[in-house]
């Protein structure tokens, strides 16, 4: 999740809540919307404009970073005839 990587880059700490209300107050305030940051901030609560608003940036960042190939796939176990993988080891 890019949360964990923004946080590390100096973003400051944000929970869970906080980043489910920034995700929903980006749906709601979009780029057009007069004072933006602020209305993003006011929705997550105790954030400031500019930490949204950088929370926001380093997001763009995360996601142009997958989007461009820079963050590997993960390497997941397939599963195997239609069953969990571990039914393999079962049989």
């Amino acid at each position: 999740m890019a949360s964990s990587s923004m946080s590390s880059r100096g973003s400051g700490s944000w929970t869970a809540k906080q980043n489910k209300d920034f995700e929903k107050a980006l749906a709601v305030y979009d780029k057009d919307t007069p004072d933006r940051w602020y209305n993003v901030a006011k929705a997550v609560g105790g954030k400031t404009a500019d930490e949204v608003k950088r929370h926001y940036e380093l997001l763009v960042e995360d996601v142009n970073h997958i989007e461009s190939g820079h963050v590997p796939f993960p390497n997941y176990r397939t599963a195997t005839r239609g069953g969990n993988a571990n039914d393999e080891e079962k049989r």
